[in-house]
C-alpha cells in the first residue's frame, strides 16, 4: 500500500472514531478482524509497527447477537506522517465502542 492510500485510511478511521490517538500510541478498534489486517498493512505502510491486537470485548450486534471487539495498537514514530496533529483537529478522545460519550 503507497503512503498516501495509507494516510487517507486512517484519517477516515479518525474521522469515524476507530482510530484514537493514547499518549504514543494510536488504538484503533474494530468489529472486523480483515480491518485489522487493513490498519496493520497502513502503519506498516507509514514505517510504523504494529504491537498488539487484542479482542477487549464483547458489543451488541442487534437484539440477539454479541460481536468480538478488537483493539490493535500501533506505534508510528515517524517524523513525516501528520497523523497526531489530524487526530488533534479531527478526532475524539473516545472510540465510538466506548460507554462514555
Amino acid at each position: 500500500m503507497l503512503p498516501p492510500v495509507a494516510r487517507k485510511k486512517m484519517q477516515a478511521w479518525i474521522r469515524s472514531r476507530h482510530l484514537i490517538c493514547s499518549g504514543n500510541f494510536f488504538l484503533f478498534e474494530t468489529l472486523d478482524y480483515s480491518a485489522v489486517e487493513r490498519f496493520e498493512q497502513c502503519v506498516t505502510s507509514l514505517g510504523g509497527t504494529l504491537i498488539s491486537v487484542e479482542p477487549t470485548k464483547r458489543v451488541w450486534m442487534g437484539t440477539h447477537r454479541k460481536i468480538l471487539l478488537y483493539q490493535a495498537r500501533a506505534s508510528l514514530h515517524t517524523p513525516h506522517h501528520d497523523l497526531k496533529q489530524y487526530w488533534f483537529k479531527y478526532g475524539s478522545f473516545n472510540t465510538r465502542f466506548d460507554e462514555t460519550p
